[in-house]
């Protein structure tokens, strides 16, 4: 039985949320708090495994309580954040300072909302529970890797010469921007779906652009894809990489659901293998599920280099895992390796 402490200022959400996890026979509530105060003290008594956490609290702040948990006492967090631009930030802080994972509360009819996310939360709330916890110091104090200025660059990149594809899912915010952090501005043009809603994929994206070298955006339909420029998934759409002449462009469309997500990693991968195959590197972080290993698969097929996050480095190890088991990964790299390693697989 997991054992799980719901943080809520809101009684109607802590009595939901009770009533939808309390039904899975493999998850137990021993408790809920109305604010950080007595959340510590329900922590001291009950030893959960994992915490729901809201965002805004009352008396302190979800990211202050988070902050000092992650510091004194670290355990598995899932957050329940608001659908907000506000709410979007907040959440990347609270991942970024070792939470797990998230779900959206939303803005109406929040009973109803929340139930029809007892699935997802479900879900979440299980991988929490197989995490083994590192704080944000421990996490970047990982074995040094060579900047990503010391990595080799054989030649100058052109549109045509290489494409990084990359895909993402539970703890991918935070392995993604380690990734694109090492990135040299002259990096070949990358392509990235992250397991994200609609309203925090433009604010991902902009966080990225300002902590990258290279410039990163949401991506839009039609954009050609250059050297120095990421393109981020928006967080309801599918992107796939296609021809146009003589340079890669960016495609969205609003299919159905692969793998239960829109964007699918899959998706993204096999337009690569399609349009640019020998000519990309793939690339599978972090993340629950199995959704991009059949598409990196299909990558290595068509002859491109492909690399998998390691155990040790991911938050979950569902997708990279998968893509191992179906003999899709040439390498096995931890998180602060992949940067210099993509680069002097693209250089070839």
């Amino acid at each position: 039985m997991i054992r799980l402490l719901i943080v809520d200022d809101s009684a109607l959400v802590r009595q939901v949320l009770t009533e939808i996890l309390s039904a899975e026979p493999d998850i137990e509530v021993v408790g809920t708090a109305a604010d950080p105060f007595l959340a510590r003290e329900k922590i001291k008594a009950l030893r959960p495994d994992v915490l729901t956490l809201d965002v805004e609290m009352p008396r302190m702040d979800g990211l202050t309580f988070l902050e000092n948990l992650m510091r004194l006492h670290p355990l598995p967090v899932v957050m329940v954040s608001s659908l907000t631009e506000r709410g979007a930030e907040v959440t990347l802080d609270a991942l970024a300072l070792g939470a797990v994972d998230f779900v959206t509360k939303p803005k109406l009819e929040v009973a109803r909302g929340l139930r029809e996310y007892g699935r997802e939360l479900a879900e979440k709330v299980r991988a929490a529970a197989q995490v083994r916890v590192r704080p944000p110091a421990a996490r970047r104090a990982a074995p040094p890797t060579a900047p990503a200025t010391e990595a080799p660059r054989a030649r100058s990149f052109r549109t045509t010469d290489r494409l990084i594809a990359i895909g993402a899912s539970t703890g991918g915010t935070e392995a993604i921007r380690e990734v694109l952090e090492r990135m040299p501005a002259d990096a070949p043009g990358t392509v990235i779906v992250q397991h994200i809603p609609a309203a925090f994929s433009r604010a991902f994206a902009q966080r990225m652009d300002r902590l990258s070298p290279m410039a990163v955006c949401e991506a839009h339909d039609g954009q050609p894809i250059r050297p120095g420029h990421a393109y981020i998934a928006p967080g309801d759409r599918h992107l796939r990489v296609v021809s146009d002449g003589a340079r890669w462009v960016c495609r969205l469309d609003d299919g159905p659901a692969v793998n239960r997500h829109r964007p699918s990693v899959d998706v993204l991968f096999r337009s690569v293998a399609t349009h640019a195959g020998r000519n990309a590197v793939g690339v599978l972080l972090t993340g629950m599920g199995e959704d991009g290993a059949r598409g990196l698969l299909e990558l290595r097929n068509a002859g491109a280099p492909t690399v998998v996050q390691d155990e040790a480095s991911s938050i979950v190890w569902g997708m990279p895992g998968a893509a191992v088991k179906l003999g899709a990964a040439q390498e096995v790299q931890p998180v602060g390796a992949i940067a210099s390693r993509l680069l002097e697989l693209a250089a070839r």
